[in-house]
């Protein structure tokens, strides 16, 4: 029986790099967690950052490998800030009025001058998230967006042991990979939305999260295997659902 395809949010990321220079150290490793956040909430369909690109342009191959389409803003002495913010909100606002299968807009910056911008996107019934540091967002946009989520806390759980079973004693060193993103996707879901989640769309996050994800690299003919795998081993919580198909519901208690 096949799985009911699960309604997937589409997201379109607008990043004021100059307020928000995420990866300026030079290294994808942080930009990509925050895009990983990101794709547990459903799939990115437009990435913008928005500054004079000739001030970092250690970083321009680097978002370009990550799919960012750079925006250009000469800095023309003061009016190169306020520049960038236009450019940015009234793309945002494009994008709202002309992409309408587009229900989310991500803004990367902590400036309230985005506020409006937030505001006016909500009008439009659009799910508004903002990402920026603790030290640098006004509180105002930090209120007016329907979540904000703050760089540092993205970072700082990355570092964290995960809240997941301990898998490699049981798992073959060649499949560890593999458990340790599916175990990460069924946190970052269920962080989400603390309820049962269908097996298309644990795959479909993992498969935004890791593009090149398959489980027949694993050794499993299916997706459904090696859940049942996951199961047998007492890692995971399974049920056969006869409209929905094979459900996660979540962690064993160890």
């Amino acid at each position: 029986m096949s799985e009911i395809p699960t309604p997937q949010s589409s997201i379109a990321v607008f990043i004021d790099y100059e307020n928000f220079p995420v990866g300026s150290n030079g290294s994808q490793d942080d930009i990509k967690l925050v895009f990983e956040r990101l794709v547990d909430k459903g799939r990115i369909t437009i990435k913008r950052a928005y500054c004079d690109w000739s001030r970092h342009e250690n970083m321009k191959p680097i978002l370009h490998e990550l799919g960012v389409e750079l925006i250009e803003i000469p800095d023309n002495s003061q009016k190169g800030k306020n520049s960038a913010d236009i450019h940015l909100a009234v793309d945002a606002l494009e994008t709202c009025l002309a992409k309408e299968h587009i229900d989310t807009f991500a803004i990367f910056s902590g400036d309230s001058d985005f506020s409006p911008l937030v505001a006016k996107l909500k009008e439009y019934d659009k799910t508004v998230i903002g990402i920026g540091r603790k030290m640098g967002t006004a509180s105002l946009l930090e209120g007016v967006c329907d979540e904000f989520i703050f760089y540092e806390d993205i970072v700082n759980k990355e570092k964290l042991p995960g809240p997941y079973p301990s898998y490699r004693s049981k798992v073959p060193k060649d499949k560890q990979k593999c458990y340790k993103l599916l175990f990460q996707t069924i946190d970052s879901l269920q962080s989400e939305n603390d309820q049962a989640i269908y097996a298309s769309q644990l795959k479909q996050t993992m498969k935004r999260k890791r593009p090149d994800f398959s489980e027949t690299t694993y050794g499993y003919r299916s997706f459904t295997a090696l859940l049942q795998e996951a199961s047998r081993l007492g890692f995971i919580k399974i049920h056969k659902d006869e409209k929905t198909g094979t459900m996660v519901d979540g962690f064993r208690d160890e």
